[in-house]
């Protein structure tokens, strides 16, 4: 076995405006990531907010400190069979829950246990699908105890695979690989999350306090191993979904952080010192229902997606991120550089070429038997949030303009939303995004495979299931990203199964007094080392 060893050097971190502070309040950090979330726990949590909660709370075998680097977390060291088969991990004996209790290999075995038992109906789940017998176990065919998990004493954790996974480090750093503790998940099942007593922790933070839809409080968890290096003594998450209150708070000094705002006011908040470009590696984009009778026809899906100017959205409507012609995003590697780079973009989004690109879409619309959009039926494209609706209007214009069609738009709440997008496919276009949950391209891709859960597009294609199953069972990283551009091409350029529109370069709202908060590309925002300049 290939041993890995990392020696990390705690080194305390001193803020001068800090230190005549003598209780609690002195160093608290306020912020919003919206309302209320549907739940913290890390087996069930789905969004990227609830996702900053569960990684300020729990800590996983790996982690992320301030940056994409993978770092050792509750596991100080591991070893990688040769055959890239079992994981040996090797847990700090100094790790300790929130209320002083050890943290054991145990714990993981019942978390990542608990996770994939279909009873917990955990929709993350399949982020395990790598580990030996994650189908069998997660459909309910083989016995939770057959799962490929075994504590083999307190501080070491055995890990067998189904098939070599080149990021499986990366993925045991997601929030759904938190360790829990089975005697306070077993107290209250459905709420234990909600109380600071069953609530314990092995993160940086414990909960100090939960007020419904009002807030979530966190202090210093002094029981982390790692406390010495944390800034923050507490955080107060402000549960609300008022973009206008929050830029109110920021300005008077209530709010130091919001992941919401007015979108038209972003030019003056920016000319004010209040906004700060997060990184975030992720794709907009619209998804299409190719079952539908009208989009089944891959010549109008691409038409739809030839016609769209990406830079005018960018710059008069985003005004923030890069136009995309691609799924995958900046920021993802490759075997050398970025898999951006080395692939470019599907569809060109350079300036010059959007007239060629109108004049294309016009030619396929034609051929599909529509010219100048006669007999094209008006389409329906569903969104939720309100500050989709501007994009989506200029894009209902350039295709009005280019194609001589309509499509009419349905608003909808979150969770008719989710519904009718994710569980039913009941829908025929709609926006979305995704960010990515790791530093690899599967993250992106490996979702529109044809028995995939989250193909909201009913997609279904041989070659690019071949070329994504071909990339998960080799850890060669060059027969993996050759595999890899092979789907996206299919993807994109071959099959135009979804439209691309831009990629993240996400504007946050932050005090100026604010500093220190590190953006994990891969979804979430880190407090742990803030603090508030004098």
């Amino acid at each position: 076995m290939k041993k890995y060893f990392y020696l990390v050097f705690i080194i305390s971190i001193f803020i001068s405006s800090c230190s005549n502070k003598s209780n609690i309040e002195d160093n608290v950090v306020y912020v919003n990531l919206g309302a209320e979330p549907k739940t913290i726990d890390p087996a069930l949590n789905i969004t990227l907010q609830g996702s900053t909660y569960v990684t300020h709370l729990f800590e996983c075998l790996t982690t992320k400190y301030k940056d994409i680097a993978i770092q050792p977390g509750a596991a100080e060291s591991w070893d990688i069979s040769e055959d890239g088969l079992t994981y040996i991990f090797h847990l700090r004996t100094n790790g300790k829950w929130s209320d002083g209790k050890p943290l054991t290999a145990h714990d993981f075995e019942y978390s990542w246990k608990r996770v994939v038992d279909p009873d917990t109906a955990s929709e993350p789940s399949y982020l395990f699908e790598p580990i030996l017998n994650f189908s069998n176990v997660n459909g309910g065919y083989m016995p939770v105890d057959e799962f490929g998990i075994k504590a083999i004493d307190d501080y070491t954790l055995e890990v067998k695979l189904e098939y070599p996974t080149a990021y499986f480090l990366e993925l045991v750093n997601l929030p759904v690989f938190s360790p829990v503790r089975k005697d306070m998940v077993e107290k209250d099942p459905d709420n234990w999350t909600r109380n600071p007593k069953t609530c314990i922790g092995n993160g940086a933070f414990a909960l100090y306090e939960r007020k419904p839809d009002q807030s979530i409080t966190v202090v210093k968890n002094t029981n982390y191993w790692a406390s010495d290096t944390i800034v923050a003594e507490k955080i107060k998450f402000v549960l609300m979904d008022n973009p206008n209150s929050a830029v109110a708070g920021v300005k008077e000094g209530s709010l130091h952080f919001s992941d919401q705002f007015p979108y038209q006011d972003i030019d003056t908040l920016r000319e004010e010192g209040y906004i700060d470009t997060a990184t975030r590696i992720g794709t907009q984009y619209y998804a299409l229902n190719t079952t539908n009778e009208t989009l089944k026809d891959k010549r109008v899906r691409k038409a739809l997606s030839l016609a769209i100017d990406r830079n005018y959205i960018v710059e008069n409507v985003l005004k923030s991120g890069k136009p995309a012609g691609a799924l995958v995003p900046w920021g993802v590697t490759d075997v050398e550089g970025y898999f951006r780079d080395n692939a470019g973009e599907y569809i060109s989004t350079n300036k010059e070429d959007y007239k060629k690109n109108v004049e294309e879409a016009q030619r396929l619309m034609a051929e599909a038997g529509y010219p100048n959009g006669e007999g094209f039926p008006v389409l329906e494209f569903f969104l939720t949030f309100s500050n989709d609706i501007p994009m989506f209007e200029a894009v209902q214009n350039m295709w009005k303009v280019n194609l001589g069609i309509d499509v009419k738009l349905t608003q909808m709440e979150f969770a008719p939303f989710i519904h009718a997008f994710r569980t039913e496919r009941n829908y025929t276009m709609a926006a979305a995004s995704w960010t990515g949950s790791y530093n690899d391209p599967t993250t992106f891709l490996g979702m529109f495979v044809s028995y995939s859960y989250k193909n909201h597009s009913l997609f279904t294609n041989k070659a690019f299931d071949d070329a994504i199953i071909a990339a998960s069972r080799t850890i060669d990283q060059n027969i993996r990203m050759r595999e890899l551009h092979k789907a996206e091409k299919i993807l994109i350029d071959d099959e135009a199964v979804i439209i691309p529109i831009a990629y993240f370069e996400p504007a946050v709202l932050k005090s100026p007094n604010l500093k220190d908060v590190f953006y994990i590309p891969f979804a979430q925002y880190k407090f742990s080392y803030s603090y508030l300049e004098k």
